[in-house]
């Protein structure tokens, strides 16, 4: 196994890892309480709350890819 530690120690310690990941995103999300909910008729512009102010007044130009300059 990797670095000279054996099979079950390995083991254990990934299952704990995963464990502790797991147990880490559960909490994270009962503290945040995500909306998870897919609305039915999409939201008008302006409604989001995730909306940048930038993009909504028009201020900022969309950026092209250097592979879409090149073509």
């Amino acid at each position: 196994m990797p670095a000279g530690v054996p099979m079950s120690t390995y083991l254990k310690m990934f299952t704990a890892s995963l464990l502790a990941m797991f147990a880490g995103a559960e909490v994270v999300h009962r503290y945040y309480r995500p909306d998870l909910t897919i609305p039915e008729i999409p939201p008008k512009p302006g409604e989001l709350k995730t909306e940048l102010l930038r993009l909504k007044e028009g201020k900022h130009k969309p950026q092209v890819s250097q592979q879409e300059e090149l073509k």
